[in-house]
């Protein structure tokens, strides 16, 4: 094992350290830790991401089931749009995506760069959500309403992008729920992590029938991560988490223009 593959491995301990401090965003950093530490393929990486970030969020959401801030129904209404277009995105959109993408003269663009550099757009846009977050909470409201045809359309686009990168799409889902299903903050964070949960590993399943998964690396890498969360729990009591979210989301900026950089030259 060189230093890369430890790097590889603390890079898991660190992804569920962020996920256990802030409760969202350390997923974004899984596919560039496989990817340049572990040297594996864009595409396997989006697919272990997947498997990474949906138990590791079902981990999460099981300790906001125990505290009841998981809105089931708003859950359902979200999940079902998301985990159908991640898994044709998986099964189908992906596969089909041809491995020489854009050729211009000398320059050319395979489906692995292709892939990371529309995961370091979404990194930058991330980045920016989380930087700007003033932290405010929604009153608590004594009915949800529902906007079903955005919400549809919302769980749609998310489920592509996040089979796309194999992300979590925390940052577009936390405030679709506010908005669009009027959920208070406590809630829509909870429940985002349910959905993210569901759809992330239906979404795997599409991967499952097309690759080769290595079972032992992923399971190892998946345990690292969940460790780091219970310990990002912990170190949660002693550290501001928000102050933290906007630290943390000037690194992911810094981190997605430095893969389009190195992608691209």
């Amino acid at each position: 094992m060189d230093i890369l593959d430890l790097l590889g491995y603390l890079g898991a301990l660190i992804i569920g350290v962020v996920l256990g401090l802030i409760g969202g965003g350390g997923s974004i950093l899984t596919v560039p830790v496989l990817v340049y530490l572990l040297s594996i393929n864009p595409v396997t990486a989006t697919a272990y991401s997947l498997f990474i970030v949906g138990t590791s969020s079902l981990i999460g959401a099981g300790n906001y089931v125990k505290k009841e801030l998981v809105d089931f129904r708003t859950a359902t209404v979200f999940s079902i749009p998301a985990f159908i277009a991640v898994y044709s995105t998986r099964k189908y959109l992906l596969p089909a995506i041809p491995e020489q993408m854009v050729t211009i003269g000398n320059f050319e663009i395979t489906k692995g760069i292709g892939i990371m550099l529309f995961f370091a757009v979404i990194m930058v846009v991330a980045s920016i959500s989380m930087i700007r977050d003033n932290g405010k909470e929604v009153k608590m409201e004594t009915k949800v309403k529902y906007n079903f045809p955005l919400i549809i359309i919302e769980g749609i686009v998310v489920g592509v992008l996040t089979g796309i990168v194999g992300a979590g799409g925390g940052f577009l889902i936390i405030p679709a729920l506010v908005l669009l299903a009027k959920l208070p903050m406590k809630k829509a964070v909870a429940t985002s992590l349910l959905i993210i949960a569901v759809k992330s590993l239906i979404g795997f399943l599409g991967d499952v029938q097309n690759l080769e998964i290595d079972w032992v690396f992923l399971l190892i890498f998946t345990g690292l991560s969940i460790l780091g969360i219970f310990l990002g729990g912990y170190l949660n009591k002693f550290i501001d988490g928000e102050k933290l979210k906007k630290g943390f989301g000037w690194f992911v900026l810094v981190m997605g223009i430095y893969i389009i950089w190195k992608e691209m030259f």
